[in-house]
């Protein structure tokens, strides 16, 4: 009766919770050995064996062979359940330290109190065995759509039920601001993680991923399921605004009216979907700086100057678009950054032009000043795009010959007029490091002290405007300065540019 109980057992536990029959075997095994070696007084160890056919078991106490415990005179530790090698290899020669030497035992009744720890056992077991069969299903699906009804609420993270007794989690700083949720709502999340726990959450899904905002326009747009329309990439700030990149495979299509939709149906789904979040879609570019322009839409830009180094651009409005290009709290600048992945630096398009009037000047002048020359061939120098008497010094001879007007004797002249000038920079450079002293404005900056002022001094950095003019690297060769503390400080020394943009 008990061989068909234990039979009985297994094969209701695997249909109720469509687990496995052999993972019901193997806890139904645990059960009776911990019943085995509970009945014994000593902790031995057991073994039991269940035939998957008839029911049938047997027990085994086991013994696990080891070396000789220097500790207990060269014994065991653990008489009931260890053996020494040598004695076990009495009787079988090949086996090793770590193998187990077994005798058959009297098995214990498939009895009431057997059934209740093995019902322990299976619970636990099936619990793993789901919560392992949840992962298995799922970690495939990693970046995928998913779609769950609200099934509680937490201290604002929230348990979706996916269906098949599978939970999902979506922590509280991945959902949407302020975004109204309740029970039996049915919402949709971006599968962001799948995490083999043995306690709490498996499924991590998230609501404010720009991948979600992109996986549910394949969802809306055919042509981007498809593959016609690419989305190149997706900026949010969730609730409120995003912006997408898209590129037409097909010359025929037009990638942002078909994202569009007829009269907005289709941006309109996916703004629904994300608590009314406003998305703007923009056309791709191959090109870095047209593709910028696109992205601050709808603001227009003027003019744009591409800094490589710092990968970052000062983009140009007219006045009255100012606080259109900026944003509400910088929200369009900052997305525009996130979509194409430049800094970018929104500036007055007069202000920019009035202050580039003022570098072209300035560098006419030093032109003038440490080369002296006349104001045509100073003009001539600025109109070909070089900016400092360096540049002139040493740059080749052939590109310099290419500049209309130009013949090698007047080169040789310039590049030894412009050596001559860096060598007398040079050389009042250094007489005046030895003297220098900080300005009071860079005495008094926050994060700076007097040790640190007069160690910038001595690079010639004097005032917070001349901090300010510095990158990151130029500082580091300064005793004890990080890049964390250089940053911070080049953009204390930057507010007051900061402040003078937002006042005008």
């Amino acid at each position: 009766m008990a061989n068909k109980e234990i039979l009985l057992v297994a094969e209701v536990f695997a249909n109720e919770k469509d687990i496995d029959k052999e993972i019901i075997f193997q806890a139904l095994e645990s059960a009776l050995e911990a019943a085995t070696i509970k009945r014994h007084e000593n902790k031995i160890k057991a073994r039991v064996s269940i035939d998957r056919k008839t029911g049938d078991y047997e027990t085994f106490r086991r013994w696990e062979v080891v070396e000789p415990n220097d500790e207990v005179d060269g014994d065991v530790e653990f008489p009931e359940s260890q053996v020494l090698l040598e004695v076990a290899q009495l009787e079988n020669p090949d086996i090793q330290v770590g193998d187990f030497v077994e005798e058959k035992i009297d098995s214990v009744a498939f009895c009431r109190i057997a059934a209740q720890t093995a019902k322990q056992v299976i619970i636990q077991k099936v619990r793993e065995a789901e919560r392992k069969k949840v992962v298995d299903a799922y970690k495939d699906k990693v970046g995928e759509l998913i779609t769950g009804v609200v099934k509680r609420l937490e201290k604002g993270n929230v348990y979706l039920d996916l269906g098949g007794n599978v939970e999902a989690f979506i922590p509280r700083e991945e959902m949407i601001p302020r975004e109204p949720v309740r029970m039996g709502d049915r919402i949709r999340g971006y599968l962001k993680d799948v995490r083999s726990e043995v306690r709490g959450p498996q499924l991590f899904v998230s609501r404010t991923a720009p991948e979600l905002l992109i996986a549910l326009f394949k969802l809306e747009v055919p042509e981007v399921g498809e593959g016609l329309i690419e989305i190149k990439a997706a900026a949010r700030d969730p609730g409120s605004r995003a912006k997408i990149a898209v590129k037409s495979h097909d010359p025929r299509l037009d990638p942002v009216g078909a994202c569009v939709g007829m009269r907005g149906a289709r941006v309109q789904a996916v703004s629904n979907e994300l608590a009314g979040e406003r998305v703007d879609i923009i056309l791709w570019d191959e090109t870095e700086a047209q593709f910028v322009i696109n992205a601050m839409a709808p603001a227009e830009i003027e003019s744009i100057v591409v800094d490589e180094d710092k990968h970052s651009m000062d983009v140009a409005v007219a006045t009255d678009s100012l606080s259109q290009a900026i944003g509400r709290g910088g929200q369009n600048v900052r997305l525009a950054s996130e979509l194409t992945g430049w800094e970018l630096n929104v500036l007055d398009a007069q202000l920019a032009e009035e202050q580039q009037d003022e570098v072209v000047s300035k560098i006419r002048q030093t032109f003038i000043e440490q080369l002296d020359v006349d104001e045509e061939i100073a003009d001539v120098l600025v109109e070909v795009g070089l900016t400092n008497v360096e540049e002139i010094a040493y740059i080749p001879v052939d590109e310099m010959l290419e500049i209309e007007g130009f013949d090698e004797e007047l080169v040789e002249e310039l590049r030894s007029r412009a050596k001559d000038a860096l060598l007398i920079q040079a050389l009042a450079s250094e007489e005046k490091i030895e003297v220098a002293e900080p300005e009071q404005d860079l005495l008094e900056m926050e994060g700076m002290d007097e040790e640190l002022a007069h160690k910038m001094a001595a690079k010639g950095i004097l005032t917070m405007e001349d901090l300010a003019e510095q990158a990151v690297d130029d500082l580091l060769d300064i005793s004890g300065m990080t890049e964390e503390k250089a940053a911070q400080l080049i953009m204390k020394a930057r507010e007051p540019w900061f402040a003078d943009s937002q006042g005008e």
